[in-house]
């Protein structure tokens, strides 16, 4: 048998949520893994690729996305200073030494950044739409932006938005529901809040 050698600081793709830290009581700053899964697969990740996390909060994105990207760049963005630390935390245990963590507003902070490949939105502070232009000038031929959203009416804007400005664009709701033991010994399934994700690219 071949034995392969394995880079240092390896570790399999596919992080549960309980490996991130993060804030108690929890308050939805995590992208479940179901719906992670499907974000990381939509964002046209390639290995040198330069990718914006919008919103990083947990870093559970940005975190599995530097590990597809390992010879390119990931930019953490988060506005809360109070969850800069749980997120710097988590970049330090898990990441593999691509990952800048970034406080500060967006779409503001994202000037001083290079052109992005790839472009999570995990949040937008109440600046969606000043972040997608900005994102939209800015993001490179052939590039990908996701976001993701909860709420059904800012999910038609942001679609609207980018399909307006010349855009590749698709939509899709993850609803994904996950076993839970019951006192009895039986199972039972135990819906995850669905997730809209808008997906868009940069024609070549």
């Amino acid at each position: 048998m071949v034995e392969t050698r394995r880079p240092a600081g390896y570790r399999p793709l596919g992080l549960s949520d309980e490996d991130f830290e993060q804030r108690r009581p929890l308050r939805g700053q995590i992208t479940k893994r179901e719906v992670r899964a499907v974000s990381l697969y939509s964002l046209g990740l390639r290995p040198n690729s330069i990718v914006w996390d919008i919103g990083a909060g947990t870093g559970s994105v940005s975190i599995e996305a530097g590990l597809i990207a390992r010879e390119g760049a990931v930019f953490a963005i988060e506005r809360d200073e109070h969850s800069l630390s749980l997120l710097q935390r988590n970049v330090d245990r898990w990441g593999c030494g691509n990952i800048r963590v970034i406080l500060g507003e967006a779409p503001e902070v994202l000037v001083q950044l290079p052109p992005p490949d790839s472009v999570f939105i995990g949040g937008s502070g109440g600046n969606l739409a000043g972040i997608l232009d900005v994102v939209g000038q800015r993001i490179s031929r052939g590039g990908h932006i996701v976001a993701n959203l909860a709420a059904l009416e800012r999910t038609q804007e942001v679609y609207r938005q980018l399909n307006d400005t010349g855009f590749a664009t698709d939509l899709v709701m993850v609803s994904a529901a996950r076993g839970k033991d019951l006192p009895d010994g039986t199972l039972r399934l135990e819906s995850l809040n669905p997730v809209f994700i808008v997906r868009a690219r940069r024609e070549e």
